[in-house]
């Protein structure tokens, strides 16, 4: 996990992350036989251990990628050309898109045969994660100030769990055992304002980044126990989803909640300050 320093400013906590850019992994697919690649302009596939071009992509074009013994192979023609390598990057030649899954994403897609089987991962700056995040794990028709209150709580969730699934070579999954992703596809204008307007602003406890979690609902009351343990900024509180059954663990923001409050008057910060105690807002200090 990489290590955070945090500075003490007069309002909010100023945090210094090794990387000025916040990178983050996602994996996409893991451990399958085969994968379908492609970018919305020209691109390429580079061998990551030579930084070298192996073959180049046409804009539109779809490809297949599969294991080849310790390799990874192309799909061409009806036959498979291998690439000589076992871990590769695909990269858009200009501003682009790359795509897998038949969806599209920003960044890069890092493809790489792991025991036999194809891994893709979604090499992304952070706050372009979060804009696929933030309407995948919250309807963007909901109330612009619960969208910023979920922008909040998913950048704090995201760097406080990074490395998580290091096991499986990347930070996070792009599922809800981590954070609902769904890459650029599923942007909107509405939740990337949330996302903008929240930009690099975290929760932090006893000056850490806190592990955010939240749910759909919580049942009426939320919980404070995280699978057996306690964690000393949460608390159980009135939901204020009482009209809707409990959906996931209960446990921090409950996103029926924060919806409901957000119809009330109630901001982003207020909503975060109901369901987390003694939390302090920070600010991602962009300077390395």
């Amino acid at each position: 996990m990489r290590k955070i320093i945090i500075t003490i400013a007069v309002i909010l906590i100023n945090l210094i992350i090794a990387s000025p850019t916040y990178a983050i992994k996602i994996g996409l697919l893991t451990q399958v036989e085969e994968a379908g690649i492609g970018t919305n302009v020209d691109g390429r596939l580079i061998d990551v251990h030579t930084n070298k071009t192996v073959c180049t992509t046409t804009a539109m074009k779809g490809y297949v990628l599969v294991p080849y013994k310790n390799d990874i192979a192309i799909k061409s023609g009806g036959k498979y050309y291998t690439l000589g390598t076992e871990s590769v990057v695909l990269r858009p030649d200009k501003d682009g898109y790359v795509s897998t899954k038949g969806k599209w994403y920003h960044g890069k897609l890092m493809i790489k045969n792991l025991n036999g089987k194809l891994t893709v991962i979604n090499d992304i700056d952070l706050e372009n994660y979060l804009k696929g995040v933030v309407p995948s794990e919250m309807p963007p028709s909901w109330e612009f100030e619960a969208l910023k209150a979920q922008a909040i709580a998913a950048r704090s969730f995201a760097l406080a769990n990074l490395g998580k699934q290091a096991k499986l070579g990347y930070d996070l999954k792009d599922n809800t055992e981590d954070q609902a992703y769904g890459g650029a596809s599923s942007e909107t204008n509405i939740t990337n304002k949330a996302v903008d307007e929240t930009h690099g602003l975290v929760l932090t406890y006893d000056m850490q980044i806190i592990s955010a979690y939240y749910s759909a609902s919580a049942g009426g009351q939320t919980s404070t126990s995280v699978w057996g343990g306690h964690v000393p900024y949460l608390r159980s509180v009135p939901s204020f989803d009482d009209n809707v059954k409990k959906n996931g663990h209960g446990v921090g923001m409950s996103q029926h909640g924060a919806n409901n409050l957000a119809k009330q008057g109630y901001n982003a910060y207020q909503i975060l300050q109901y369901f987390y105690q003694n939390v302090k807002f920070a600010k991602l200090n962009q300077e390395s």
